[in-house]
């Protein structure tokens, strides 16, 4: 099992990208689960026609507390869990998302449906308490962080990294590199290569900006799933490959 933490500001596509390589490694016959952790719980939603799913807080409200109450199998065939967030106004984001982890651990969901890869994403506009929780304490193995050309996604994605190597220590998360969602603006690959020199930081793969993209989230769907054939589909699945190869090269 790999558990990779998928970080980035909120906005960037980070969930759209982690979205699209669940299906796509699903597909190349992984099993998947996909978390979302964020309080608005819409991680998965593009596995769900639109549509949330119960979080675990959320579940917790209503008194309920079981593997079938929180785990959620898609049509597309990815496992699905959000971990939600406290009621607007009342209570922290971040111990909501240390709530629902503990949850899941109590009931050793991962290690009852023993997946290939559990893809964490995680909102990145802030790495601190609950939300640094995926990338420490031997949650995840590895870590990468989505952003593009634009000023305050390089800046989150700083942020981040900064978080983590001050943190270094056993059990924390391996950075693997930045995934490029390009948005499109101009001297956006030598904007991101000069940001990237000085953070330190490797370029793992590239997302070129496609329309389909955003055809795809208007059906409420992925790329994957609603264009097979498309130019753009077939850059999730090279993520994909490159993703299962690192962990081969691993082995």
């Amino acid at each position: 099992m790999k558990k990779i933490a998928i970080y980035g500001k909120g906005g960037i596509g980070k969930s759209t990208t982690v979205s699209n390589l669940a299906v796509a490694l699903t597909k190349l016959g992984k099993t998947v689960f996909q978390m979302g952790c964020d309080p608005k719980a819409d991680s998965t939603i593009f596995h769900h026609n639109g549509q949330r799913i119960l979080s675990v807080l959320d579940a917790l409200r209503q008194g309920k507390d079981q593997e079938e109450d929180i785990v959620y199998k898609s049509d597309d065939g990815v496992y699905c869990i959000e971990s939600g967030g406290p009621i607007p106004g009342n209570g922290c984001a971040g111990r909501g998302i240390i709530a629902a982890f503990e949850k899941i651990k109590e009931l050793n969901i991962f290690e009852k449906y023993n997946p290939d890869y559990v893809l964490f994403d995680v909102l990145g506009d802030v790495v601190c308490g609950g939300f640094a929780m995926p990338i420490r304490n031997g949650y995840a193995d590895d870590l990468y962080i989505v952003t593009s050309g634009e000023m305050m996604s390089l800046y989150a994605a700083d942020n981040i990294l900064k978080a983590v190597r001050y943190q270094r220590r056993p059990g924390y998360a391996t950075f693997k590199g930045l995934i490029i969602n390009q948005k499109g603006i101009e001297n956006e690959d030598l904007i991101i290569k000069q940001a990237a020199k000085e953070m330190d930081a490797n370029i793992f793969f590239t997302i070129p900006r496609s329309p389909i993209i955003q055809n795809a989230e208007k059906l409420k769907k992925t790329v994957v799933e609603t264009y097979p054939d498309a130019d753009i589909t077939q850059h999730y699945f090279a993520l994909a490959k490159k993703i299962i190869g690192e962990e081969n090269n691993e082995n």
